[in-house]
């Protein structure tokens, strides 16, 4: 049973920093994907920053500059550091994977979601 476990989130002051953990357990067969989304009230969910197995990177503009996506591959974990935060930053941040999974002698690549975290900032 794959699963993503996301910490790190909570409370910072704007202009602060914050860091997020995502680790995978699980019978990884290959990392295609490591992303971070995020929710806020009465929004929909948005793309925050992603990771690709060529380890290329991608950034939402409002955090291009502020917050930075990185993977320990060792690890099947995903990071997200955010600088300069933002009270538009606060939301609850998502963790998203896709692995291909071996399951019955065949592969197939599957989504995944963390439970989510709040990062809330504040004043």
């Amino acid at each position: 049973q794959v699963q993503l476990v996301e910490s790190g989130g909570g409370m910072a002051q704007p202009g602060g920093s914050l860091r997020l953990s995502c680790a995978a357990s699980g019978r990884i067969f290959n990392v295609n994907v490591m992303a971070w989304y995020r929710q806020a009230p009465g929004k929909q969910r948005e793309l925050v920053a992603d990771s690709t197995s060529g380890d290329s990177t991608n950034y939402a503009d409002s955090v291009k500059g502020r917050f930075t996506i990185s993977r320990d591959n060792a690890k099947n974990t995903v990071y997200l550091q955010m600088t300069s935060l933002k009270p538009e930053d606060t939301a609850v941040y998502y963790c998203y994977a896709k692995f291909s999974i071996l399951r019955g002698g065949i592969l197939n690549d599957y989504d995944y979601w963390g439970q989510g975290t709040q990062v809330t900032v504040s004043s």
